[in-house]
């Protein structure tokens, strides 16, 4: 027998023009405007969750003395930009995406 999940009804008041993207979306992949907004929120707090299991660990590390000094840090974040001494060109930031406006 399957049991109907209990749920409860939150209400907010969002930007019309969020709205309307969320409605657009909806209407793209043929859901409702109820399931965008579910599917948000689960994914938002999911990551806020998991955001403090990673800040805890890391204060975990460093009161463990698991730490990296700012020069090697900084040498690493340095070496990044070149490979061999040459400029190295960012290329697929976007992943071939046409990047949309808020």
């Amino acid at each position: 027998m399957i049991f109907p999940v209990e749920t409860r009804v939150i209400t907010t008041h969002v930007p019309v023009q969020l709205a309307e993207r969320v409605d657009q979306l909806a209407a793209r992949i043929g859901r409702s405007t109820d399931w965008i907004v579910k599917q948000a929120l689960v994914a938002w707090i999911d990551q806020e969750e998991e955001r403090g299991r990673l800040t805890c660990a890391a204060l975990a590390d460093v009161d463990a003395g698991r730490v990296i000094d700012h020069q090697t840090v900084q040498a690493w974040a340095d070496s990044l930009s070149t490979v061999a001494g040459t400029s190295v060109k960012v290329v697929g930031a976007n992943n071939g995406c046409t990047p949309t406006t808020p």
